[in-house]
């Protein structure tokens, strides 16, 4: 009797390593890494010199580093293909947009994906072509690219990036804790005929009398010009002594003025506005362009 107790004690306890082998080698083993392609026009998709399909495309492949090709149907025509290296992240889905032109200027999209951070915290990164492009975020000037914030909260927010003489682009994104969102965007320039480099000419006219705000001396030897009135607001950009502004506004409760720092232009019709402080500046009402 003894004995035969001894043999089910002996099965049961290999049964149970047995099943915690098999779930910890499960529990090990890398996670696959999802893809998710749109193109317009319709693409074929190679991954590693391999056909893998036709956009739109959503396919689930193995963590690591590809090399994605793109050619889309009308290559025939003038289209050139798109072809990019990635890192697929082990459960994480990748995004890739694309809308083909007739050349690689008049191309644009987006590659969206997922890093894990060190911190438990929401961030996010914004990388353009051209470089040096407007971003906002939730229709708020924030900065300009390369751009990151590691302090945005974890939810879905819209990103815009916008240049001059380039068509905007604009995005939804959810952003998590505990990981970074990487969005590399490529912009499509506008307002030209195929094959030429040259932007369309800007309407120059006599300018009228203007006021302006004019930057003083400061103990930085710059001024910072943020997105909101008071020292909340996040720096956009920094101004120096004797550069002037167009004035808009005054705020009732800091007394900050509101400057047009960027003038509208072609891709950027809006223009980039932002808040200086009312200490180092000075109220002109002059005659000129902005220099």
């Amino acid at each position: 009797m003894k004995t035969l107790k001894v043999v089910v004690v002996i099965i049961v306890t290999l049964a149970i390593l047995s099943g915690t082998g098999l779930f910890l080698a499960d529990y090990f083993k890398p996670k696959p890494a999802g893809i998710r392609i749109d193109t317009t026009p319709t693409s074929s998709v190679y991954v590693d010199s391999q056909l893998l399909g036709r956009t739109p495309l959503r396919k689930t492949l193995k963590a690591g580093n590809i090399n994605l090709r793109l050619i889309p149907d009308g290559s025939a025509s003038g289209m050139l293909p798109y072809e990019t290296k990635i890192t697929l992240e082990g459960g994480i889905e990748t995004v890739i947009r694309r809308e083909f032109g007739d050349s690689e200027d008049f191309s644009s999209g987006d590659v969206i994906s997922f890093r894990k951070n060190a911190e438990k915290t929401a961030s996010l990164i914004v990388i353009s072509m051209p470089d040096n492009a407007q971003v906002s975020l939730n229709g708020v000037a924030r900065g300009f690219s390369p751009y990151k914030n590691s302090t945005i909260s974890p939810a879905e927010h819209q990103v815009t990036v916008k240049a001059p003489g380039y068509q905007d682009r604009t995005m939804s994104v959810s952003t998590l804790n505990g990981y970074q969102l990487s969005v590399f965007t490529k912009l499509a320039k506008t307002g030209q005929e195929s094959g030429s480099d040259s932007p369309l000419p800007i309407p120059t006219s006599t300018p009228a009398p203007q006021t302006y705000v004019v930057i003083s001396k400061t103990p930085t030897g710059y001024l910072r010009i943020r997105t909101l009135p008071g020292t909340l607001g996040e720096e956009i950009a920094q101004a120096k002594p004797g550069e002037k502004y167009l004035y808009l506004e005054t705020d009732s409760a800091t007394n900050w003025y509101k400057i047009q720092y960027e003038v509208s232009q072609p891709g950027l019709p809006n223009g980039i506005t932002g808040w200086v402080s009312n200490q180092y500046t000075q109220i002109s009402t002059v005659s000129g362009t902005l220099q």
